[in-house]
Parts: structure tokens; C-alpha cells; sequence
């Protein structure tokens, strides 16, 4: 029997603020276990949460980038159960009146993994949000055979939830959401969003039901998923396993399974889980927030987007729509390229500068954007010294690298110390052409005779004699002015 998949994605990110969402401990990674805590987050008796407001702010930035609505006013709510990663027993959340509603998510090419992008066609997918709401992370647990160690130092540190609708139809949409979703938290500067080290993580609803049948089949959750590739593969088993149960006759369950990464499956942990089982209710230790001034408060801080940036970039810049999809991949990327297109009018040229010779070395040498030791300045006139026919390409790849090995240096004298600045005198190259023609009677006689291919011999012959210096441009038109008319 064939089925119809339908997923929906529950992604868990630390909002990027200096210190956690109810007290003042700071919330950097790596520290020492349990040294950044306090008696309000380790849950101690008689300790009261007070909120961060930039926790708040940061959130409503996120909603506002994706088209959420705010309410009026949001409230906080207790969620109740007992597990050591959480020592008050209850964590603090919002349920019933969340930060953000709506919005929705567009799927560019670029974010699906890149052993399907050729197969992406038409308008770009658009995945609904259900809503976003902000709680409290809880402490991190690292498991042994025999026992296990709880760090404290995670646990209070504001954590972001965005609910999507059950829009996505294959697991490479969920990889395409969660990357789209990243790039707007980086973009945004709301969250570093570094799934390595635990600031992005997501529950994976997923469900299965005959063609032709409206109603979704049972809901089954996929927890323990840290990384995007993960979720494809747990996707994967998952859609397997539910089909091959179906086919045989076996109901499925509504239900909470565990990824096992090592072994490549999903194991159940509980069935059928509902907002009742934890007991919630409104947080007496905190008061109701109203957000319309902190949605005006917000409204400067939040960026022009991805998508709205790659169709300027091809308006304004006359670059391809794959160069401005890389090049407002990320938000560095892309301010680098607008500071280099400020002094070079040669968009299409830089942009190729910068994705190909550019990324390309920093990748080579492990390197991301804000670590380049190359300015946008020095990139664009060395791109305008190409556009300009002062070097040629090839030339400008080894002052390129030059450049690169000497950050104090600049095209203009790193081109001159070389020799590489190309003649463009059209009185000297013409002299130069005229000697080669008449050196070479049969050669001329060949092209005139119908071989219009062997011109480009005598431009390689001019080139040699020049010993390069020739603008090749210039060679070329002269040369087929003579020989072709």
C-alpha cells in the first residue's frame, strides 16, 4: 500500500543572552561543571525567578523575521515532571499564551542537503509555524553504563521552542527547514544556533496514513536527534519502519521513540504523551508580560533576511541566482561582499572573487568569513585591476595568493613587483600584431582562407611575444579586425 508522510519539526535553541532566563548566571559554554549556578536554578527552596527581558526581546526579533503575530500580553506556565535534568521538578514554559504565533519558513535550494539540490525545482517550498514560545533549558546529562553525571550549568539558560506545522512531506524538507531556520537565528543574531555544542536540538514528529485518507495517521515523536544529518537518517528508519508495520496489519501507536545513532534505529520510550500528563498551570512567581512595547523596542534590530537580500543582490549587482544564494548564506558572507562592492562595479566578477578563489582558500586553510585576512577593499581592487585589463586572470590568482600570504600588501604593487601589468597602449599591441601577421604569410592565408578557428593561434603567438604583458582583450580584437575585416 502506498502512504503519505506527513512531518512536523519541535526545534529546541538557546536564545544568545549574557545570562540565563530567571536569574543572573552566566550562560557560557564549556565552563567548568556546575560552576555557573545559583540557588534560583538549582531549584533551591525559597528561590523566585526574575525575567530577562533580552531573553524576551530576542524572541520577538525571531518571530518578527518570520511573520509572527504577538499577543497582547503573554504568561508563563509550570510544566510538571520528575527527572534529575530538571531539579525543581517543574519547568517553566508557556503554553497557553505564547511569545509568537504564526509565521511560516521559506525553503530555499541551497538549504536541502547537497546530494539533492539538482533535483529542487519551481517556487520555493514555504513551511507554516504554529507558534514559538520561550522556557528554560534544563541541565545536561551525560550517561555511563553504570551511572550518570548531571551539569547544572545548562539548566535556566533561555531556551527558544518553534513548533512548525506538520507541512513537510520527506526528510530532506526537515533538513531544509532546520538549516533555513538556522540561517534566520544567525542572521538575526538571536542564537549562534551550534547544534556541536547543544544550542540547537529538535523533536521530530512524524506520521503515516493510506493515500487518499484526510485524516493524519498516529503521531510518533523522535527524540535524542543533535544533528541535521541525524534527522535524515532517523527519518529514514522511522518511515521504514511504520510502513513495513502498516503493511502488516499493526496499528501504530501514539508514541515517543529514542534515536540510537550508533545503531541506527529508533527504540520506543513511551506511548501516547499529552499537554495533560504534565500537569500544567500558570506560574504564580510571574506576572503577565505585554509586548507592544517590546515588539516597537525590537523593530531596528531585526535584519533584512536571506531571501530578500539574494533578490537584491541580483537586482543591484547583476549576479546569477545561485551566486546571490550562496553569497547571503550567511550574514558575514554577505556584508563582506557589499563592503568589496562598494569600490569594485564589476559585480558578476566579484562575486565570482568571492566564491570561488575567496571561500575556496578559506575553507583550504579552515577558515570561516570573519577570519579572513584579506579586506573587502583589497579583494575589489584587485577584481578592478582584472575588470580594467591591467592583469590578467590567471595573473590575478597569483596575486591573489600573494596577497593572501601578505596581508600589509595591495594588487597594485604586488602586480607591479611581479610585472604582470598588462600593456593596453592599442598603438604598441597593433605594432606587435602587424610583426607576428607578417612573420607568419601562410598563417594568414589560412584564416582568410575560411579557417576563422586559427586566429586564435596569432593571439597566442602576440601574447608570447608581449611575454604577457599584452591586454588580451585588446590582441584579440585586433587581430580579427586584420585578418577577418
Amino acid at each position: 500500500m502506498s502512504y503519505l508522510v506527513t512531518i512536523g519539526l519541535e526545534v529546541h535553541c538557546q536564545v544568545k543572552t549574557q545570562t540565563k532566563m530567571f536569574c543572573g548566571c552566566r550562560t557560557s559554554f564549556g565552563d567548568e561543571p556546575n560552576s555557573n549556578v545559583c540557588p534560583t536554578c538549582l531549584g533551591l527552596p525559597g528561590a523566585l525567578p526574575v525575567l530577562n527581558k533580552r531573553a524576551i526581546e530576542k524572541t520577538i526579533v525571531m518571530g518578527m523575521m518570520i511573520g509572527c503575530t504577538n499577543p497582547e500580553i503573554t504568561t508563563w506556565d509550570r510544566k510538571n515532571y520528575f527527572y534529575p535534568d530538571m531539579p525543581k521538578n517543574y519547568q517553566i514554559t508557556q503554553l497557553h499564551a505564547p511569545l509568537c504565533i504564526g509565521g511560516e519558513v521559506s525553503l530555499d535550494v541551497l538549504h536541502y542537503p547537497k546530494d539533492i539540490q539538482k533535483q529542487i525545482k519551481g517556487a520555493p517550498r514555504v513551511i507554516r509555524m504554529d507558534h514559538i514560545h520561550l522556557e528554560e533549558d534544563v541541565a545536561k546529562s551525560t550517561h555511563f553504563e553504570t551511572n550518570s553525571l548531571v551539569d547544572f550549568n545548562r539548566a535556566g539558560t533561555p531556551l527558544m521552542e518553534m513548533v512548525s506545522m506538520p507541512d513537510m512531506q520527506t526528510p530532506e524538507e526537515a533538513v531544509a527547514f532546520l538549516n533555513a531556520l538556522r540561517q534566520i537565528l544567525v542572521y538575526g543574531n538571536v542564537s549562534d544556533a551550534d547544534m556541536d555544542k547543544g544550542q540547537m536540538r529538535c523533536d521530530v514528529n512524524v506520521s503515516l496514513r493510506p493515500e487518499g485518507q484526510e485524516e493524519l495517521g498516529a503521531k510518533i515523536e523522535l527524540k535524542n536527534l543533535n544533528s541535521v544529518s541525524a534527522v535524515r537518517r532517523a527519518l529514514y528508519f522511522e518511515i521504514a519502519r511504520q510502513t513495513e508495520e502498516l503493511d502488516m496489519g499493526i496499528e501504530q501507536v501514539q508514541s515517543t521513540r529514542r534515536w540510537d545513532d550508533d545503531l541506527g534505529e529508533t527504540q520506543m520510550m513511551r506511548t501516547k504523551e499529552d499537554a495533560h500528563d504534565y500537569r500544567y498551570m500558570p506560574d504564580p512567581d510571574l506576572t503577565p508580560v505585554e509586548t507592544k512595547d517590546l515588539v516597537e523596542k525590537v523593530k531596528v534590530e531585526v535584519p533584512e533576511l536571506p531571501m530578500a537580500k539574494r533578490e537584491r543582490f541580483v537586482a543591484d549587482y547583476g549576479v546569477t541566482d545561485y551566486d546571490a544564494a550562496v553569497l547571503a548564506s550567511e550574514r558575514p558572507l554577505a556584508d563582506y561582499f557589499e563592503e568589496a562592492a562598494k569600490t569594485c562595479t564589476a559585480g558578476k566578477k566579484l562575486a565570482n572573487w568571492v566564491i570561488n578563489e575567496l571561500l575556496g582558500r578559506l575553507n583550504a586553510d579552515g577558515l570561516h568569513i570573519g577570519q579572513c585576512p584579506m579586506t573587502p577593499e583589497k579583494l575589489a581592487g584587485l577584481v578592478m585591476m582584472v575588470e580594467e585589463g591591467k592583469i590578467s586572470n590567471n595573473q590575478a590568482k597569483e596575486v591573489f595568493a600573494a596577497m593572501w600570504d601578505d596581508v600589509a600588501s595591495d594588487a597594485a604593487s604586488i602586480a607591479k613587483a611581479k610585472g604582470f601589468e598588462q600593456v593596453s597602449d592599442t598603438g604598441a599591441i597593433e605594432a606587435l600584431v602587424d610583426e607576428v601577421l607578417a612573420a607568419n604569410p601562410d598563417k594568414v592565408a589560412e584564416v582568410k582562407g575560411g579557417n576563422e578557428k586559427a586566429a586564435n593561434w596569432f593571439t597566442g603567438q602576440v601574447m608570447k611575444a608581449s611575454k604577457g604583458k599584452a591586454n588580451p582583450g585588446i590582441v584579440t580584437k585586433l587581430v580579427r579586425e586584420k585578418l577577418l575585416g
